[in-house]
């Protein structure tokens, strides 16, 4: 008798095991959608996450502010010099500005690529062991975030909504090294030139923008933007600048290398841009290539 409860331990142990690396494989597999457990328990944690991250963000934030007044008197010194320069550039926006609107008025157009709603967002969690991918914002569908969404912070785009639940997203990073991240991006210059953000060099800290026809002229210190092309990213978002240009592996067409705008590795409040325009397909851009996904 007792070796049968023995073996009887022995098996349900087994099983256990078995369907327990069933379910972590399940649950690593690359998926479009979230089943409804992992949504439940993904917006359960976002929420403690979010009572959690917001008051610790608070006594940080407060530290850090102590910091900066210690440097304000400096700053004011350099900044009032500007303040005459800088009335004269913001009567100049806002006269290109109307002529902008005029100029659109007479073509009968309603929208650009530029135009999109920001929706402030606060970094809830980020996984340790995948720090230069993914992080959490602590807004979801409630708020209208949407897939392939692109998030920004102050200094430039950081990446693109990958999984969203009804309070909290996952974003995907353009450090991520995940072979389907492609961005449509332009290089600023006399003649802008097209390109696909893909791909990021760790040990440099550099984007890759690839696709860059051999015959195009980029210089370093040129910005690169993103172009629009996609749907989902409004164009003109900040990427970085090129330090860098070279030949790709088969000599056919050039990869600049990119300092990024933004810093992904201290990343705490964010901005997703919420586009009113009609996405194409997130798989594919008007040149076939895909975007934002």
């Amino acid at each position: 008798m007792p070796q049968f409860f023995l073996n009887k331990r022995l098996i349900v142990l087994l099983v256990s095991i078995i369907v327990l690396v069933a379910l972590i494989g399940f649950s690593l597999r690359e998926r479009s959608k979230l089943s409804w457990p992992e949504q439940f328990i993904k917006d359960t944690t976002g929420w403690v996450q979010s009572l959690v991250s917001k008051p610790t963000n608070y006594v940080a934030g407060f530290f850090e502010n102590l910091q900066d007044l210690t440097n304000t008197y400096d700053e004011n010194k350099e900044l009032k010099p500007r303040i005459e320069n800088l009335a004269s550039l913001e009567a100049q926006v806002q006269e290109l500005k109307k002529e902008n609107k005029e100029l659109r008025d007479v073509l009968g157009e309603k929208k650009t690529l530029r135009d999109f709603e920001p929706l402030p967002a606060t970094v809830i969690g980020r996984n340790p062991d995948r720090w230069h991918e993914m992080i959490i914002i602590d807004k979801g569908k409630l708020q209208g975030v949407k897939k392939n969404m692109a998030v920004v912070t102050a200094s430039g785009l950081i990446g693109k909504v990958k999984n969203v639940t009804q309070f909290s997203s996952t974003v995907q990073l353009l450090s991520s090294m995940d072979p389907k991240n492609r961005i449509s991006a332009i290089v600023q210059g006399e003649t802008n030139v097209h390109g696909l953000v893909e791909g990021y060099d760790q040990e440099k800290k550099l984007l890759m923008v690839k696709a860059i026809p051999s015959g195009a002229k980029i210089e370093k210190g040129q910005t690169v933007i993103t172009s629009g092309l996609g749907g989902f990213f409004p164009q003109g978002l900040m990427i970085g600048k090129v330090v860098e240009v070279k030949q790709d592996q088969y000599g056919l067409n050039l990869t600049a290398l990119v300092k990024p705008g933004a810093d992904f590795y201290d990343i705490t409040n964010v901005i997703v841009t919420k586009t009113n325009m009609i996405p194409v397909d997130a798989a594919e851009t008007s040149d076939g290539k895909e975007e934002g996904s």
